[in-house]
């Protein structure tokens, strides 16, 4: 749901291109979910308050529950959320969690949630970068632990078909379950 959060203020934000990276070290304990985006970036003032409830763009409601809700649950799992934003050039936003800790959420339905977004957003490209490590990311880098989906490549691959058809969803759905399911060596 935070991912899905996220990615809206994105989409709102005039972004046409969205990363979705989401990074596993189990030897580090840590999870890790970044959202980046090349949309029109967020002020310093507003930066500075991004986290209060009671300071949201919405038009529909005076409140914005996205960013606080989600940094509330990273800090309670040892974590915190960190913004850098520059005005015309994008918004990078980076929520880190201990891995093992209780009160963790399960990462959900990625690959769901992905399917929504590039089915309803056609026009935008989105990059899905998933790492799972058992060992330190630092030390592996080489290793192929990660599985990516760039639909900007899609779209080259598809040239006058469009990506938000039904079949070509139901093959980016059956690939980011392979891809994931390889990533977690078949434990997915």
């Amino acid at each position: 749901m935070h991912i899905l959060d996220i990615v809206q203020n994105s989409i709102v934000a005039d972004a046409s291109r969205i990363e979705v990276i989401i990074k596993e070290d189990l030897s580090e304990n840590l999870f890790q979910i970044e959202i980046n985006d090349n949309g029109k970036g967020i002020s310093p003032e507003v930066l500075e308050n991004i986290t209060d409830p009671f300071l949201t763009s919405r038009t529909t409601r005076p409140v914005g529950m996205g960013l606080p809700l989600f940094k509330e649950a990273a800090e309670r799992c040892d974590g915190e959320l960190i913004i850098n934003s520059q005005l015309a050039e994008g918004t990078e936003l980076k929520v880190v969690f201990k891995h093992d800790h209780i009160d963790r959420a399960p990462l959900g339905d990625i690959k769901g949630t992905l399917i929504s977004l590039i089915a309803l957003n056609p026009q935008i490209d989105f990059l899905y970068k998933h790492i799972y490590k058992k060992d330190s990311l630092k030390n592996n880098n080489n290793n192929n632990n990660y599985f990516i989906l760039d639909t900007a490549e899609l779209k080259k691959e598809l040239e006058d078909v469009d990506i938000n058809q039904k079949e070509v969803l139901n093959w980016i759905a059956e690939f980011i379950k392979e891809g994931l399911k390889e990533l977690y060596g078949g434990d997915c």
